[in-house]
């Protein structure tokens, strides 16, 4: 069942995906000639109006087609997806041969990707990252209306001989407050503690009817953050109980919580590119389609909002690694375009060859080594 999960995740991301490159494309009235789920040999295809919809075999990927452009997105270089068979192929790039050796027309010109200004291309290829971002938005608005799990702010353990026992926190207490600050969640205790940068906080707690206030100065820690580094804190020595509540928030208050959740979860996952790039976070955490086929099954079988979590944030991931200036990604072709726009002149066809090869053979690299990564950790980890 959780290749059936990958596909849905895959699919729906990467419809959103292309969806916006081609409704983009639409907007400026460029010619798209297809959209393709997928890519590869063709499983089946449908021509409507001037556009025909594919499905192709591999599911970890797609394109859209635009006239005077040969492959979304190959910066105006004709590229034929691997889902045509060769004689379509051949028909197509005699076709293209026979175009490129006569004089657009005017109607022609006015409806090519080539032919369009700078920013209407950049908006086109811009689009597909910004619609899975706009897609892990509305994921999380909607997540917050369902419902989001929450840690309360209450104490399951007191550390011996820590600032928090030496001032008489108990076992059980609810913080409330730190500092004249409400605290609602587990992870507010750590902010504010960490706020006062060394400084005596007065901890408000509840424990059974009765309102206490303690003054505890917190002592330094050394700590590691998300990325695995070791960082200098402040703590008072005390661990959460583990007490979860599920917290329902309106429409407005869903879409201020989701807009938040979304610009953390962009920052989190520049961080870790940033992260991987200094090899702070090491190469083996690098996943593949079979770590995403993993999670997908755990959290489908986790409950609808486990799995629209992740869906979010796979979105969020895609969104940000094609917004990289790497030639074959969006982000690259965006470079190109940008370079045009300050410059007053296209990069040369020989430039972006060379650098789509390299960068192609870079994003392969990191392909085989997720790929790898995967049989590592699912199958020679567990013989």
């Amino acid at each position: 069942m959780m290749i059936v999960y990958a596909v849905i995740v895959l699919g729906v991301l990467i419809f959103v995906h292309e969806f916006g490159h081609f409704l983009v494309a639409k907007l400026f009235n460029v010619r798209v000639e297809k959209f393709s789920l997928g890519f590869g040999p063709k499983l089946a295809g449908k021509k409507i109006g001037e556009t025909e919809y594919l499905v192709s075999a591999f599911p970890l990927g797609g394109y859209v087609k635009m006239f005077g452009e040969g492959g979304f997105i190959e910066g105006g270089e004709s590229h034929h997806p691997a889902s045509e068979d060769e004689e379509e192929n051949s028909a197509a790039v005699a076709g293209e041969a026979a175009a490129a050796s006569r004089e657009l027309t005017e109607e022609e010109k006015s409806r090519s990707f080539a032919h369009k200004p700078p920013l209407a291309r950049i908006a086109i290829v811009m689009a597909g990252p910004v619609f899975n971002l706009v897609f892990a938005w509305f994921a999380f608005i909607v997540l917050c209306m369902l419902g989001v799990p929450s840690i309360t702010p209450k104490i399951g353990e007191v550390l011996k001989d820590k600032p928090a026992a030496k001032a008489g926190i108990q076992k059980n207490d609810v913080v409330t407050a730190i500092n004249g600050k409400a605290i609602t969640h587990w992870e507010e205790v750590a902010e504010a503690i960490a706020a006062a940068k060394g400084k005596p906080v007065v901890v408000a707690i509840k424990r059974n009817a009765a309102d206490l206030q303690f003054t505890i100065l917190p002592e330094p820690r050394i700590s590691k953050n998300l990325f695995g580094e070791k960082v200098n804190g402040f703590a008072i020595g005390v661990a959460s109980a583990g007490e979860v509540v599920t917290e329902h928030f309106g429409p407005l208050q869903s879409v201020v919580k989701g807009t938040v959740q979304t610009g953390k979860v962009i920052e989190i996952t520049v961080m870790s590119l940033v992260k991987l790039a200094q090899r702070v976070v090491p190469l083996d955490t690098l996943g593949g389609p079979i770590m995403i086929a993993k999670m997908a099954g755990e959290t489908a079988q986790a409950g609808g909002s486990s799995f629209l979590a992740f869906m979010a944030l796979l979105s969020v991931n895609l969104g940000v690694l094609n917004l990289l200036p790497v030639p074959v990604l969006d982000g690259g072709h965006l470079f190109f375009f940008f370079w045009e726009l300050v410059f007053r002149r296209p990069v040369s066809q020989k430039a972006r060859e060379y650098a789509q090869q390299v960068g192609l053979m870079l994003l392969l690299g990191l392909m085989a080594l997720a790929f790898y990564n995967d049989i590592i950790r699912y199958f020679v980890g567990q013989g």
